[in-house]
């Protein structure tokens, strides 16, 4: 089941990726095209965000089963950079990240006819990815 998981959390890492591109993106064009933000665009910006959600559950659940999570944290974990990752700033970042990405779809889900709800989803979003691309751990990326 370990294993299952975590497969299962390293493959959903593209959907999250693909979900937030494909939200930001037309939070983008709508935001410079200067339209208002709509049912349509909302339902869109929601795909990154059930991606978000899903990723950090199945996330939390790899965290308390993983002998490299929660069980690995001890002082001496602190000094070796890979199982500080682990340990620490990934979850850490990640949680930030989709509070961020849940933060602006519900600020842009209250702002529906205005242009105003595109530049709310473009901003949260856009910094969610970038912490999102930081906090990746690429040594472990499928395909590595």
């Amino acid at each position: 089941m370990y294993t299952g998981l975590q497969h299962l959390h390293s493959y959903m890492a593209y959907l999250v990726l693909l979900g937030l591109l494909i939200s930001l993106g037309a939070a983008l064009a709508g935001t410079f095209g200067n339209r208002p933000y709509t049912d349509k665009d909302r339902k869109l910006s929601l795909f990154g965000l059930i991606a978000t959600h899903l990723q950090i559950v199945f996330g939390l659940i790899l965290y308390f089963v993983s002998p490299l999570g929660a069980s690995n944290f001890s002082g001496d974990s602190m000094k070796d950079s890979v199982s500080r990752l682990y340990m620490l700033e990934h979850p850490l970042t990640m949680v930030i990240a989709v509070v961020l990405v849940t933060v602006g779809y519900s600020r842009a889900k209250r702002l529906i006819g205005q242009n105003s709800g595109f530049k709310s989803i473009a901003i949260f979003y856009a910094i969610a990815l970038i912490l999102i691309l930081v906090r990746i751990p690429w040594i472990s990326w499928p395909g590595n």
